[in-house]
């Protein structure tokens, strides 16, 4: 494809978007609100993992558990942390 095309149908994208931004505006809150709690939660999950080293606590950081502690808070964390020595008790 043309590259003058693509550029020429993102410029008429954003237009429609910026055009019609009034209803689009709540979901992209939601989803930008949504990505700052799991990047709380990742960094929560670091620090426990700063400090739980102390005692042999290691929590893994990826999407899912990031989110939960994120969205969920302490009770989040916590329910993390009794899953991690509920159902993987060998591993510490």
């Amino acid at each position: 494809m043309d590259p003058v095309l693509i550029v020429a149908a993102i410029g008429l994208g954003i237009f429609i978007l910026m055009f019609l931004g009034l209803p689009l505006k709540k979901p992209f809150k939601w989803v930008g609100n949504g990505v700052v709690r799991i990047m709380i939660g990742a960094l929560a999950l670091f620090l426990i993992n700063l400090f739980g080293n102390f005692i042999g606590l290691h929590m893994p950081i990826n999407l899912f558990t990031s989110a939960v502690t994120g969205i969920l808070g302490i009770p989040g964390v916590l329910m993390i942390i009794a899953v991690h020595f509920l159902v993987l008790p060998g591993t510490m």
